[in-house]
């Protein structure tokens, strides 16, 4: 963003930052956006929703959930049984696992209470509304920052892999078709420059802290600071990435037919790069 902000990218970009996947599902189909980060599942949704309009270029997010509390009760998924959970996420990738690794644990008796953004689920830990939520990073340090009484009760990334072989990939990058046929080397362009941008992050943490805040993702640069080496970000593409969403979207499939909009996405729904 800073660098295609001071015009020091080959590509030009307009960009959004959005906390309502809604608003990026309307804005894909209007043909509004071109490119847009999502959801994993939402990628099989709106491909589905589409007919084939869009294509997934590259994951960018692996496992970034986390269990919080404010006690300590809570040291495996069973002792979510009988709890109320709060949580973000509902129609994407959070709902869904939560939903089936409380079925694989055989928690039946949970009840989950659903907040339309992350911050609110945030908000509701750091002031006690909520005593155990599941948040994604870097809102869990976000929340632990403003109550220190929070403590990290579950990796969910840890486990998922106790009930799923499939790998928990949280995040990605998709492209209307549309746009891809007429202007694919832009696309290119987009994905070397966008690559670049996540080594820049993950090598300069600190530098990467002060753009954070400077663009508003985060209030300030010490909270990015601590998130960042938690936020697993990364650029995966290419056969791995398709091997990747393939395991994940079938273990959803199984759950939740809905959970990828009624069908595991064909092999055209993942861009191979020339």
């Amino acid at each position: 963003m800073n660098k295609s902000e001071s015009g020091e990218t080959k590509g030009s970009y307009n960009i959004t930052v959005s906390a309502a996947p809604d608003d990026v599902t309307a804005k894909i189909i209007s043909g509004e956006i071109d490119i847009a980060a999502v959801p994993t599942n939402l990628a099989a949704v709106l491909y589905n929703k589409t007919e084939g309009g869009v294509s997934v270029l590259a994951v960018n997010t692996l496992g970034v959930l986390y269990v919080l509390e404010n006690g300590d009760s809570v040291n495996s998924i069973s002792d979510l049984s009988g709890k109320t959970i709060y949580s973000s996420g509902q129609g994407a990738v959070p709902e869904y696992v939560l939903n089936y690794m409380l079925e694989k644990n055989g928690v039946t008796d949970a009840a989950i209470e659903y907040m339309s953004e992350h911050e609110e689920v945030a908000a509701a830990l750091a002031d006690g509304t909520a005593q155990i939520a599941m948040l994604p990073e870097p809102f869990v340090t976000a929340a632990m920052m403003k109550n220190p009484d929070l403590r990290i009760a579950l990796n969910v990334t840890d486990e998922w892999s106790k009930v799923s072989d499939s790998e928990l990939a949280m995040g990605c990058i998709i492209v209307r078709n549309d746009f891809l046929k007429e202007h694919e080397g832009a696309v290119q362009t987009f994905l070397s420059e966008y690559k670049d941008s996540i080594e820049f992050v993950n090598n300069n943490i600190t530098d990467a802290s002060k753009l954070v805040e400077k663009y508003g993702i985060m209030a300030t640069a010490q909270a990015a600071e601590k998130s960042i080496p938690n936020c697993n970000i990364v650029f995966v593409d290419g056969s791995e990435m398709e091997n990747m969403l393939n395991g994940l979207y079938d273990v959803l499939y199984a759950a939740n037919p809905k959970a990828v909009g009624g069908t595991v996405p064909a092999k055209e729904f993942y861009y191979e790069s020339k």
